[in-house]
């Protein structure tokens, strides 16, 4: 399908389209504080037509949650229920994966998917999945190994070190990051968010560890006493469901569902307090105030905030490398469950604006990739979810 006006700006300045991609021209808005983005917004900013087409890779998934593009141009989808559905040559297959204690509930299940950097050599594919039963259950990080039509037994290196008793706010976005080493989110668990701010606790934290289930020598807590405290690279955090790496500034960015309003998105340093639920703009879903406070000592606030909230879901970055459509280079690219669009936020500039990209990309949206050549998939949410491919005409 060949469309044309491929995106429409959504948010607070115009902007002139240069072969350089999006260049500011002149402020209409004044803000009392940079990082602070308000939405929804009433300006809208066309910019010049460009043409792509819209492929539907994949169709009638069931429940998906993330996906990966193989070297050969495999595509891997995982389904909640335990199920990777393997594209392949226009056909689909579905196989089960033997995944130990698989819990599916509420927002559990099968999750995230990531190659294992040497995969050329290794064949080795990255899993997280929540693991338990109603009463004690934790994400965990499993590796199998592809043999083009089937998965290995999955097995485990390494589980989050608390149980909760909730189906709901388990994170589970997994990230390698150019050391090899594996970042991955945990939620709070929904009912347990005091446990963002105890260092002991790794609910509601960011963690890192060694493809092996073991520990980095340099992660921020490596010398506390306490065994878990160990692992965690970050605090303060709720439901964190994007982690991306920004090649051109070397930063790690992420992004995290708030309860009603109050969706973030940050740069992640090692050590710091994203001060979940200490500070947040968000408000509980009765109305209630979470917190007095806005800003606290030694936490650190968003630098983009959603209120209300749009569901962020998966999260892609488009480098400066990647040409298949200039005007997205240094932007990253979220799903979005409530505003039910794909967006693009301009990181360059530190201004983060915002742009609706794809209109056919529309309904709750799970998850977005951005392949090695510089096309844009996007995985659908529910049952009957599709995969779709843009590419530039």
């Amino acid at each position: 399908m060949l469309k044309s006006a491929w995106l429409s700006q959504i948010k607070i300045k115009p902007f002139t389209y240069t072969s350089k991609g999006l260049r500011r021209r002149q402020c209409i808005c004044c803000f009392t504080a940079l990082w602070f983005l308000s939405l929804p917004v009433n300006a809208n900013f066309p910019l010049p037509a460009e043409q792509y087409n819209t492929n539907t890779l994949a169709t009638q998934l069931q429940s998906p949650w993330s996906m990966v593009e193989l070297p050969n141009g495999t595509w891997l989808i995982t389904e909640r229920d335990g199920h990777v559905v393997i594209v392949k040559d226009n056909a689909q297959t579905r196989v089960k994966l033997a995944l130990d204690g698989l819990y599916v509930a509420g927002q559990g299940g099968l999750l995230d998917i990531v190659l294992s950097p040497d995969y050329s050599q290794s064949n080795e594919i990255i899993f997280t999945y929540a693991q338990g039963k109603a009463d004690a259950n934790r994400v965990v990080i499993a590796k199998a190994i592809f043999d083009g039509t089937d998965f290995s037994k999955p097995e485990i290196i390494y589980q989050v070190a608390i149980d909760k008793d909730t189906p709901q706010h388990y994170a589970g976005r997994a990230l390698v990051l150019p050391d090899n080493t594996l970042l991955f989110s945990s939620g709070d668990g929904f009912d347990h968010r005091e446990q963002a701010q105890v260092i002991t606790s790794q609910l509601g934290k960011v963690l890192r560890i060694n493809l092996d289930g073991s520990l980095p020598s340099d992660n921020p807590y490596i010398e506390h006493e306490n065994l878990a405290a160990r692992a965690i690279y970050s605090i303060g955090h709720r439901n964190t469901q994007g982690l991306v790496y920004d090649y051109d500034t070397q930063q790690i960015v992420s992004h995290e569902h708030g309860p009603a309003g109050g969706d973030e998105l940050n740069y992640l340093t090692a050590g710091t307090n994203y001060g979940w639920p200490v500070i947040t703009n968000g408000k509980d879903y009765s109305q209630a105030r979470i917190s007095p406070f806005r800003e606290y000592a030694g936490m650190k606030k968003p630098i983009v905030d959603w209120t209300p909230s749009i569901a962020p879901s998966g999260m892609a970055y488009y480098g400066s490398k990647q040409s298949a459509f200039p005007a997205l280079q240094k932007h990253v690219l979220i799903t979005t469950l409530v505003d039910k669009k794909l967006y693009a936020v301009d990181l360059e500039y530190g201004e983060f604006t915002q742009t609706h990209l794809f209109p056919e990309a529309a309904g709750r949206l799970r998850d977005v990739l951005v392949t090695a050549k510089g096309n844009v998939a996007v995985l659908t949410d529910g049952k009957e979810a599709k995969l779709l491919l843009v590419t530039p005409k």
